[in-house]
């Protein structure tokens, strides 16, 4: 099992991750986190710092689909424990930067434009084609001492262009503005290389189950 992962990180982190997506914020859920999501595939989610009871009771007790359960630990922790009407999906990885990001010369290639949008102590930042089409869009949320970056996404025709290196360093500029040096987010296997590419670390493994 991984090492606890600290409960206030966690807190702050699904704050972030709600405002990002205009959710109601998380409530307590014995020793985890609940968020009402209300999506057809995605009804709610029960977040867990750890594998404990709480979390195997209620892998237990949950015969709804599209109920997630999300806890940080991996996916073959997991696969022991829960029954096997759970579907375990593809891992997550918490990622942490509590440093500076790597100095790259990186700018913005050409032919692109950056737009920003601000809403819920988030702000997003899209990068533009001069067709005004989207090419990369991520977000960054301010909780307290904690800059948690979101959906950082590069359409696949704008790929290796540098634009998610620009993207992360831009984004990074909002947190440093507000003297915030912790950074977090929680990556998929794909995007996993190009964070450590640019200093962040592994800080657990995240797991989701769902029905």
């Amino acid at each position: 099992m991984n090492a606890k992962v600290s409960h206030d990180i966690l807190e702050k982190w699904l704050t972030a991750w709600s405002l990002s997506r205009k959710l109601p914020l998380p409530v307590k859920y014995k020793s985890g986190f609940k968020v009402e999501v209300g999506e057809e595939q995605q009804k709610e989610r029960y977040v867990f710092s750890e594998l404990n009871e709480d979390f195997i009771e209620l892998s237990q007790q949950i015969e709804e689909p599209w109920v997630y359960l999300k806890v940080c630990n991996s996916r073959d922790e997991i696969n022991k424990v829960v029954p096997d009407k759970w579907k375990i999906q593809p891992p997550g990885y918490m990622m942490s930067c509590f440093l500076s990001m790597k100095a790259y010369d990186s700018h913005l290639c050409a032919g692109y434009k950056i737009e920003y949008e601000e809403y819920n102590s988030t702000t997003a930042i899209k990068i533009m084609n001069q067709s005004g089409e989207l090419a990369s869009i991520g977000r960054i949320v301010l909780v307290d001492d904690l800059a948690v970056y979101d959906r950082i996404v590069t359409e696949e025709i704008h790929q290796r262009k540098g634009l998610a290196t620009f993207l992360m360093r831009e984004l990074e500029k909002i947190a440093l503005s507000k003297g915030v040096y912790h950074n977090f987010l929680v990556a998929t296997e794909e995007g996993k290389a190009l964070y450590e590419s640019i200093g962040w670390k592994l800080y657990s493994d995240y797991t989701s189950i769902v029905i």
